[in-house]
């Protein structure tokens, strides 16, 4: 069993303790910032072999009467006006950001500032992946959230969390911050 899969496993477990309950998390992020590669690796599946998405990729997590759905969407701009049909009752939102791609960052801080307006989202805690820290271009998290103005962003929880989908190092990090928001909300 992989180090993501126990660990999310053992997020699952922290939870435990209720009735079944039932999560929604939206996966968002522009094209190729590695939603479906992070997914995959939540999922504990093989992450050479992506293409990218045309439609959006579901996952579920059984665990311990525990159910988590991720719902992946593609980030190309031509599906992008889709997003907001997938957004209503979302417990979590996960944005993905290739940290390395620094010509995208006015377009994908633009999205996600879009995003958080949306009614369905109001107060709607937000974990931000600054992925492919794996690539000696990418920026800091701390630069991104900087870029991104989450500091401005009160009405919600939020957390940056740098990443890296292809290797799985941070993953966990902020599955536990995922965790501790939906665990701190319930009580």
């Amino acid at each position: 069993m992989g180090e993501v899969q126990k660990g999310l496993l053992s997020v699952i477990q922290k939870l435990k303790g209720s009735e079944e309950q039932e999560l929604r998390i939206v996966l968002l992020g522009l094209d190729n910032a590695g939603k479906t590669t992070l997914l995959k690796r939540l999922a504990s599946e093989e992450v050479n072999t992506i293409t990218p998405t045309q439609g959006f990729n579901i996952k579920s997590v059984h665990s311990h009467g525990f159910k988590l759905n991720v719902w992946d969407i593609g980030g190309q701009r031509a599906i992008r006006t889709y997003w907001k049909k997938y957004l209503g009752s979302t417990d979590m939102l996960i944005y993905v950001i290739d940290s390395a791609d620094q010509k995208r960052f006015e377009e994908t801080g633009q999205e996600l500032s879009e995003l958080v307006e949306d009614d369905n989202l109001t107060g709607v805690p937000l974990l931000v992946f600054a992925n492919k820290q794996d690539l000696a271009t990418a920026s800091p998290a701390a630069d991104i959230a900087e870029g991104l103005n989450l500091h401005t962003y009160r009405d919600r929880p939020w957390q940056i969390q740098a990443c890296s989908a292809l290797s799985g190092e941070g993953v966990q990090d902020g599955m536990n911050w995922i965790c501790n928001q939906i665990t701190s909300r319930k009580k």
